[in-house]
């Protein structure tokens, strides 16, 4: 069983590192969290990576297609 890991990303926005708590349950998802630092709104995605890791990727609302 995964157990819950931190991933640490640059919001799209203001460049702060943020946390962002993700686990198995989380793949495939894609939501809106706010910026810790700078209250902007950002996209989050998690997926995998080649090796099967979970990966969160982050972009603004400008980004979003």
């Amino acid at each position: 069983m995964e157990l819950l890991h931190e991933e640490k990303v640059c919001c799209p926005y203001c460049n702060e590192v943020i946390v962002i708590v993700v686990g198995p349950e989380d793949l495939g998802q894609e939501y809106i969290e706010d910026c810790r630092v700078c209250c902007q709104p950002i996209n989050v995605q998690v997926t995998t990576n080649l090796n099967d890791e979970l990966m969160v990727i982050t972009y603004n609302e400008n980004d979003a297609s």
